[in-house]
């Protein structure tokens, strides 16, 4: 009877996936709603409507073949790099940052976007890059220079931490793509001598002044490091169990800074205490670990084992990063926490990363 009631579309959606990041989206949305002092609209309410309108854009998404998604990949690339442009010329300005177009109906950060596409392209052009082209200069430089570009024009914002999550998707890709090792052994000698003259002349100030309050942050309790102190008391002060729905003090009393969005995981450890930073963990290893990497691994072609791998890499690279930083084991940067942080640009960047894995798990089981 379930058979006739239920659409075959809705029965083959990967719901033991599905039903996880639901529940970890609606503890997002209470944790907003105590960061709100008991009030819906807008983080939590909001927070619900971007995943239920994105969920929908996920299953869009999953029904498309495999030549959609290598048609769109440039002319995509393309269009985020011209939005990029304009949020130089014309983007809103918000904490001392020039990062988002003003779109009426929402807030639009194409940086956000970028992370995403970026995999996209690059898994497209090493599926047409002939094998015996893998390991000569063609499969690296052109590969370069697409991510170069829209990580300048990022730093230019300036927004370090996308950039850096936007070279580093770009990197795993051309990792798996079979690149001579050689090449990141060099890239990473010359990081390490490029690292100080950077930070000295090309990071801003208050960049520089994350770096080195990341190593002290007792230094300057009260300015730079005030962040990241809030943060470790409320994560602390929640202890195994926190200290209730509704009770933190931290975010009530204002003292955490960026509560709903970079900051949201200490305020939800400081209510919920270690079980619920479990429980987040718990979601992403299924999502991420039990779900998309395999999906990557029995995927039918190099294009799509390259794109459903960095997908899962790009939400893992928001997670790790996030929690790293909230914990004072990485400087502040703004990464939100995957469908836990208020924002309509970080919730569309990873439901399209869930409804591209989502489409490559059925090209699996249907051949494209």
């Amino acid at each position: 009877m379930s058979r006739s009631i239920i659409p075959d579309p809705l029965r083959r959606l990967p719901w033991p996936v599905l039903g996880p990041l639901t529940a970890l989206v609606l503890f997002g949305s209470a944790v907003l709603y105590s960061a709100r002092g008991g009030h819906m609209w807008p983080w939590a309410a909001m927070h619900m409507v971007h995943y239920a309108l994105f969920l929908t854009m996920a299953v869009v998404m999953s029904r498309l073949p495999r030549e959609t998604f290598k048609q769109a990949a440039y002319p995509l690339y393309g269009v985020l790099l011209v939005l990029l442009v304009l949020v130089e010329a014309v983007g809103r300005i918000g904490g001392g940052s020039q990062r988002w177009l003003n779109l009426g109906f929402m807030t639009l950060q194409p940086s956000e976007m970028m992370k995403p596409v970026i995999v996209l392209v690059l898994a497209h052009f090493y599926d047409n890059l002939p094998p015996a082209m893998t390991r000569s200069w063609r499969a690296l430089m052109p590969a370069a220079m697409l991510m170069a570009v829209p990580a300048a024009l990022v730093m230019l914002q300036p927004d370090l931490g996308t950039a850096m999550a936007i070279c580093l998707g770009a990197a795993v890709i051309i990792f798996l793509a079979g690149v001579p090792m050689w090449w990141f052994i060099s890239a990473g000698a010359a990081g390490a001598i490029a690292a100080p003259l950077a930070f000295f002349f090309v990071l801003h100030d208050y960049q520089r002044k994350r770096v080195t309050v990341f190593l002290n942050p007792e230094a300057d309790m009260l300015g730079a490091g005030y962040h990241i102190t809030q943060s470790k008391i409320a994560i602390g002060s929640g202890g195994l169990f926190g200290k209730g729905f509704g009770n933190g003090t931290q975010s009530h009393l204002e003292y955490l800074p960026e509560k709903e969005t970079d900051f949201v995981f200490a305020t939800m450890a400081e209510e919920w205490g270690m079980i619920g930073g479990l429980f987040i963990l718990a979601v992403f290893f299924v999502v991420l670990f039990r779900w998309g990497l395999a999906v990557s691994r029995r995927a039918p072609d190099r294009f799509s084992q390259l794109l459903a791998a960095g997908m899962v890499t790009t939400i893992f690279f928001y997670v790790a990063i996030n929690m790293m930083m909230v914990m004072g084991l990485a400087p502040v940067v703004g990464i939100p926490l995957p469908f836990m942080s208020h924002g309509g640009s970080s919730m569309l960047t990873n439901m399209g990363c869930i409804g591209t894995i989502m489409a490559v798990d059925r090209w699996s089981r249907r051949g494209g």
